[in-house]
């Protein structure tokens, strides 16, 4: 018998109606499986007060109004915990890449069959970064590229210290955490943070860590 804690709570972010309930459905008829509710935009999701609840999150990119990218987010500044899966038309780099330093911790194609969409969840779920085969590739690929620094940021580069912090931080770990594994006090760590601030031109962690992936300084979390 299924307890309340082995059911993965799914919410769906599409704007189109007739994709949105075929979701609904393939999803609801799985036992292991509840959609908490589904929404056309951004804007009604994160007004919600169950979106929280959520394990997963199904979310379009070309969305009306807020985009999906923007919509990650913001989701994921509110409510940390959450996985959420992008699945849209869209396949080139510039929307894959924009989606997973949103935060994102998978990419799906609209046109994936269906028992595939429902094997993604449930890898999401275990940790995983579920992506069709032709956008891990593309991923793969844009990581094999020289690093290109983008003109807004500080000129100087990161130290290979620095880096290591920055990646340490994109891992998910605590300054605690970051200065028992690196071997130096926490002190330090909060001083190669700041300098690391001060090098992105950032004000935030999500800040840095999505910079740092963008311009291909550091390499995303394994």
């Amino acid at each position: 018998m299924k307890t309340p804690n082995d059911i993965i709570a799914v919410t769906i972010i599409e704007d189109n109606h007739f994709l949105r309930q075929g979701w609904r459905s393939l999803l609801e008829a799985q036992n292991d499986m509840i959609v908490l509710e589904d929404y056309e935009n951004c804007e009604l999701a994160l007004a919600s007060e169950s979106i929280g609840q959520s394990n997963v999150i199904l979310m379009d990119i070309g969305l009306p109004g807020m985009s999906g990218v923007e919509g990650v987010s913001r989701l994921l500044k509110k409510y940390p915990s959450l996985n959420i899966i992008m699945c849209t038309v869209f396949d080139d780099d510039d929307h894959v890449f924009d989606a997973i330093c949103s935060g994102a911790v998978g990419y799906l194609l609209k046109k994936t069959p269906p028992q595939e969409l429902v094997a993604a969840i449930r890898e999401a779920v275990r940790g995983g970064s579920p992506m069709t085969e032709r956008i891990a590739r593309k991923v793969i690929r844009s990581f094999h590229r020289p690093s290109q620094r983008s003109s807004e940021a500080n000129p100087d580069a990161l130290t290979a210290r620095e880096q290591e912090v920055l990646e340490k931080l994109a891992e998910g770990n605590s300054y605690a955490t970051i200065a028992d594994a690196l071997g130096i006090s926490l002190n330090s760590v909060r001083s190669y943070i700041r300098h690391i601030y001060d090098k992105l031109q950032v004000h935030s962690k999500t800040e840095a860590v999505s910079k740092g992936l963008k311009q291909r300084i550091i390499r995303p979390p394994r």
